[in-house]
């Protein structure tokens, strides 16, 4: 125990983040085959990557060399997709590095991170490696943000930093435009999460992405992900939107050769072939529509509306952390959350149509099981 001195206090404080068990380990564990389960519970893509991905990374070259650490070839076409000036994009090893890039940038040991719980688990995270004071400002009953605590919270702790998530994970609600105008007022940086904004924008055309605001506010990160839409969560690729002030000091801690090459080389592929991206986030949408009607008809679970590509839905009538489990043993895997708001709550990702048969037939197991 004498070397654990040599920690640092707040990383032997803090709580680890819970990652999902990779399915090949479960499997594993509990003896079944992999195609045995319906993994519904990490919000993946369940069509994978596009077939010009899958391609393209096939016949990948010069992967014995370093790639390329400013992401140029990325970058460009980012630009040109979004309409984010080049110097204003950075891409990181997933949306989680651009998360942590921000966070060791702004805070120093003591300075006050926002979080509106419940939400992405990884700002807490961020905020408690670099030994941040963390102000919780918790979302109401039905997830809307309380502007007016995030106000008071924000003038009386002098916050450096506040991350919104939207769609927020794992409610899948939204913020409007009026209500972000009123958070951009605040005198922090705002970190607007847009891991989801695909699923929102494929059928309703008033959730719109605000890549396009960071040209117009000087403290507001917008970030996104090719993990959801793209189907690259196993590659870890993801970008954002940056003031200027604050992208040329990223460059400064970030990995030199933080994306790797099949990564880039994928989520161009990707970029090129939007037609497919868009057709599988619209079908992920009315699955996603489909599996939460099905949801309601069951008494003991209320499904939330939801923009991104999930549902998450209030257990009642039996513990929620059950319900986990016996889906589980039926092979269907789900999410819960043992934290405040949520204890009662599983979230459950959109998949295929056959997925969804399968789920609402261990469900209905389940009932058939509690009212015996």
């Amino acid at each position: 125990m004498k070397w654990q001195k040599l920690l640092r206090p707040n990383i032997v404080a803090m709580d680890p983040y819970q990652p999902i068990v990779p399915l090949s380990m479960l499997a594993e564990r509990t003896g079944r085959a992999v195609e045995e389960f319906v993994k519904l519970d990490a919000n993946e893509n369940p069509y994978g990557p596009s077939p010009k991905a899958v391609e393209a990374v096939a016949k990948a070259r010069y992967l014995h060399q370093y790639p390329d650490p400013e992401s140029i070839l990325l970058r460009r076409a980012l630009c040109q997709a979004t309409g984010v000036p080049e110097a204003n994009l950075l891409v990181g090893a997933g949306a989680d590095e651009l998360i942590d890039l921000t966070t060791r940038a702004i805070i120093s040991p003591g300075d006050v991170v926002i979080n509106c719980p419940p939400s992405f688990g990884m700002y807490p995270t961020s905020a408690a490696i670099n030994d941040a004071q963390l102000v919780k400002v918790p979302r109401d009953s039905d997830f809307r943000l309380d502007v007016p605590a995030i106000t008071r919270a924000a003038a009386s702790s002098q916050a450096k930093l506040l991350f919104i998530c939207s769609p927020n994970n794992p409610d899948g609600s939204h913020i409007d435009d009026d209500t972000l105008r009123q958070l951009l007022r605040l005198p922090l940086l705002l970190v607007l999460d847009e891991a989801y904004i695909d699923f929102a924008t494929a059928t309703d055309p008033t959730s719109v992405s605000r890549l396009s605001w960071s040209a117009n506010y000087e403290n507001l990160v917008v970030l996104r992900t090719f993990s959801k839409i793209a189907g690259l969560a196993g590659l870890r690729v993801g970008y954002g939107a940056y003031p200027g002030w604050l992208a040329e000091q990223l460059w400064k801690i970030k990995q030199p050769y933080n994306v790797n090459a099949g990564a880039a080389t994928a989520a161009l592929a990707a970029l090129e072939d939007e037609t497919w991206l868009r057709n599988k986030a619209a079908i992920l949408v009315q699955e996603r529509e489909r599996m939460s009607a099905r949801l309601a008809k069951f008494d003991f679970l209320r499904p939330y509306p939801s923009r991104g590509n999930f549902v998450l839905c209030r257990v009642t009538g039996l513990e929620a952390r059950t319900l986990r489990d016996e889906l589980a043993e039926q092979g269907i895997l789900v999410r819960y959350f043992a934290k405040p708001g949520l204890q009662d709550c599983i979230r459950i990702s959109a998949g295929t149509a056959e997925d969804t048969d399968r789920l609402i037939e261990a469900l209905e197991a389940v009932e058939a099981k509690t009212h015996s």
